[in-house]
This record gives structure tokens, C-alpha cells and sequence, in this order.
């Protein structure tokens, strides 16, 4: 096992709000361990919702209704639950509120699922302490995005990704989504970090079937491959990735989590695999309604309104996103209910 000496830093939950975040000075170095992504890792694979957060209607997480979530993608057989993601209005939650979703979303799934923690940021030193707080609630893993609106260059994400794995002991994974982060890790770049201990995935979101053989054919076999594009997951799964984090599964746990276990495993004979493949290409077709509903207006939107209208949340959501417009409802609550 190797040591590395990282600054110690406070609690999420003694910081107000963002902009607060560093006016208070870091106590002294200490020593953490760091874990080595081959000895000490198993590997994530599966159907890994990334999770909405529930919110009342004045905008207050509603712990009650995130509880009942996490019981309920258990029971479903959802393999992984990212919280805090995109999805889970990362952008809008205040630190201490960021840290307490992770918190209590790792207390109710109790070994029964894993939890992925999102932690990204466009500080290196704000994610590194969101990344901390993760792992100290216990979090298998943690899911970090590119830096966004700063447009670091290849070798900035490669030290910023670096610094953090190198800072805390836990699994992280990358998470690579151009389309809202105006940043594009190439695959150079993620090869590069495949090599640094404890980076141990990625998530890619680009739906290029191109890039994800690349990084399937590039990265070493102990590197997990994900996709984060629902429209193309399954594609990517029957290429070697290994797994989806799913804006579907949110709506759909069960089908997803077949979807999953089907396209990850094709058999060992041609007769075998051939009808595997039908299944898979069945499934997803059955799925794409969904998929497409929930990308009618931008993520987290569509499928927030979509668990509402299935009556597993309420309708809050927080500026500057806005509940999902009148005329989209109806094709979003027909997807659910026949996808």
C-alpha cells in the first residue's frame, strides 16, 4: 500500500454555501492511504441509476421521498446508485447539502447496493474535499467530471484528475460530457490516467460508438468502460463496456438493469449470442421512447417530472431549471407508461 500526504481538510457539513468554501485556512498534513484500483477494487458493473434528488415544492431535499428511492432501485435490482450526479442537481445543491444527500443515500442502501458519490468541480481543491467527504461517508466509489466552463487543457484535466486520486482513498471515476462541460477528454488523456492508482473507470457521455472502442481497445481490461448516453449504452455494453449510468433507470430500474445484464453478457456460442443479441436489440427498442422522452427538455427536467407523475417524488426543482413545460407532459407521462 502507498502513502501520499494531502492537506487535512474540514467537514462538508461546517461549510454554508460554495462561496464560502475556502475562507477558512486547512489545518496541518496528515497521512491517508491510497488504494491500489487492481488489489483492492471490484469492480462496478452493471445498471448504475444516476439518481434524481427529491425535492418539496419550496425547493428542501426531501429526505423522506430519497429514502423510499434507494429501497425501491434495491428492490428493482439496480446494481449501483450515483448520487449527486448531474442528474442529482449537483449544480444547485449547497456543499452541506451535497454531503448529506451522499450521507444518507449510503446509510439507506447499507451494503445492499453501491453508491457512487459525485464529486465533481471546477476546483481542483473544491473537488478533492467534496471527494474526502465521500469516502468518509463510506461511499464505494466517487464520480468526477471534467472541470467545467474553465476549459482546462489535456494536461490540466490530467494533473486535476491526478491530484484528487492522489489525495483520498477511494475508487474514482471519470466522468467525460462535452455537451455540458465545453471540455472533451481525449482518449490519449484517459489512457494516460487509466495508469494513475485508484482512477479505475470512466464514464463516457459522448454516445460516439468510435471514441468507446477506442477506450475499450486502449485502456487496460481492469478499466471499466461506462456509458452515459442511455441511447447508445447498449451498443457500448455489447462492445465491452460495462455498464450504464442511466437516466432511465430512474423510471425504468428493472428493464435497465436487464438491459445491463443481457448486453454485458452475450454467450459463448454463435447460436447463443445471436440470441442474446435479439433480446438486447428487443429491449432497447422497447427502452428508446423513454430514453428520447427524457432528453425533450434538458437532464434532470423531463425525468424529475416523469417520477413525479409515477408518484415516487414531488415536482420541486431548482432555479434555474424549471419544472417541465405543459406541453411536454403528456408525451413524457405516455413514455413511462408504455416504454
Amino acid at each position: 500500500m502507498r502513502w501520499v500526504s494531502v492537506y487535512n481538510t474540514p467537514d462538508c457539513e461546517s461549510e454554508p454555501h460554495r462561496g464560502s468554501w475556502f475562507t477558512t485556512s486547512l489545518p496541518a498534513f496528515i497521512e491517508r492511504p491510497v488504494l491500489a484500483n487492481t488489489e483492492d477494487y471490484k469492480m462496478i458493473t452493471g445498471s448504475m441509476v444516476a439518481l434524481v434528488t427529491p425535492m418539496h415544492d419550496d425547493g428542501k431535499i426531501d429526505y423522506a421521498a430519497l429514502e423510499s428511492l434507494v429501497d425501491w432501485h434495491v428492490k428493482q435490482g439496480t446494481s449501483a446508485i450515483v448520487a449527486v450526479g448531474t442528474t442529482g442537481e449537483s449544480a444547485t445543491l449547497k456543499v452541506d447539502e451535497h454531503c448529506s444527500v451522499i450521507e444518507r443515500v449510503v446509510q439507506v442502501a447499507a451494503g445492499r447496493v453501491d453508491v457512487i458519490a459525485g464529486t465533481g468541480a471546477n476546483s481542483t481543491e473544491e473537488a478533492i474535499q467534496l471527494t474526502e467527504s465521500a469516502a468518509r461517508s463510506g461511499a464505494n466509489a466517487c464520480l468526477s467530471v471534467t472541470p467545467y466552463y474553465n476549459k482546462p487543457t489535456q494536461q490540466g484535466l490530467y494533473l486535476h484528475h491526478k491530484a484528487i486520486a492522489e489525495a483520498v482513498a477511494i475508487p474514482n471515476i471519470l466522468y467525460n460530457v462535452p455537451g455540458r462541460t465545453a471540455v472533451d477528454m481525449q482518449v490519449d488523456t484517459t489512457v494516460r490516467l487509466a495508469a494513475v492508482p485508484n482512477i479505475v473507470g470512466i464514464k463516457d457521455a459522448t454516445g460516439d460508438m468510435s471514441r468507446g472502442r477506442e477506450l475499450i481497445e486502449q485502456c487496460p481490461k481492469d478499466f471499466a468502460i461506462y456509458s452515459g448516453d442511455d441511447a447508445t449504452a447498449a451498443e457500448l455494453m455489447t462492445m465491452g463496456g460495462k455498464g450504464d449510468i442511466s437516466v432511465t433507470a430512474n423510471v425504468r430500474p428493472a428493464e435497465v438493469a436487464l438491459l445491463c445484464e443481457l448486453a454485458m453478457n452475450i454467450g459463448s456460442t454463435v447460436q447463443d449470442e445471436i440470441s442474446t443479441l435479439e433480446r438486447v436489440q428487443a429491449l432497447n427498442n422497447a427502452l428508446m421512447p423513454v430514453h428520447d422522452a427524457m432528453f425533450i427538455e434538458s437532464n434532470p427536467i423531463p425525468v424529475k417530472w416523469a417520477c413525479h407523475a409515477m408518484g415516487l417524488i414531488g415536482q420541486g426543482i431548482r432555479l434555474p431549471l424549471t419544472t417541465l413545460d405543459v406541453s411536454q407532459r403528456q408525451r413524457v407521462e405516455q413514455a413511462v407508461k408504455t416504454g
